[in-house]
């Protein structure tokens, strides 16, 4: 699939995006059916599918606290990178200790990004379950981490990029296929 390289080719729209949060809402429910564990949005997309997932469960999730927390100390590549991290506060305004949380991202690629959150996350305690809730999954992992919730499964080169656009960052909702080829 060729398209701008910048721009790439949309493969959702905002319907769709809307559609895959009501999927992880539902996941999450259909496994959580009496209490709805904690929720922890990796900055920045992270945050907002966590956030949008809170909005689905209306009145069901009102009660569940989410936190944010920002990775960028304790990613594995941080030699590797060309630009320094934009870092973000980190918020985690619940108990870890012994707490059951669903790690929220939008896209999982590698596992290196959940790597570094699981990391980040057990330096405010020992959670008693840790679950991962992800808009895509683009597979070709490096790690042995999987999904336990997942809002669509696409199918990807190695080298492709998967663009995630949400109103509140980019006017608009959409999900796009930037090609390597």
């Amino acid at each position: 699939m060729k398209g701008d390289q910048t721009e790439g080719s949309k493969i959702l729209g905002e319907k769709d995006l809307s559609n895959k949060i009501q999927r992880l809402a539902a996941q999450i429910t259909e496994r959580h059916p009496s209490k709805l564990p904690y929720f922890v949005g990796i900055h920045t997309r992270g945050v907002t599918v966590a956030r949008r997932v809170l909005d689905a469960l209306g009145e069901s999730g009102s009660t569940v606290a989410l936190g944010t927390l920002d990775i960028s100390f304790y990613r594995d590549d941080l030699d590797h990178r060309r630009a320094n991290p934009v870092v973000q506060a980190s918020e985690i305004p619940f108990e870890v200790e012994g707490a059951e949380i669903i790690i929220f991202d939008d896209v999982l690629y590698t596992g290196r990004t959940i790597r570094s959150a699981i990391d980040g996350l057990l330096n405010y305690g020992r959670p008693s379950k840790i679950e991962l809730a992800v808009l895509i999954d683009r597979g070709n992992r490096e790690l042995p981490i999987q999904p336990d919730y997942v809002g669509e499964v696409l199918s990807t080169q190695r080298l492709d990029r998967i663009r995630v656009c949400f109103s509140e960052h980019d006017d608009e909702d959409s999900i796009s296929l930037i090609s390597a080829s």
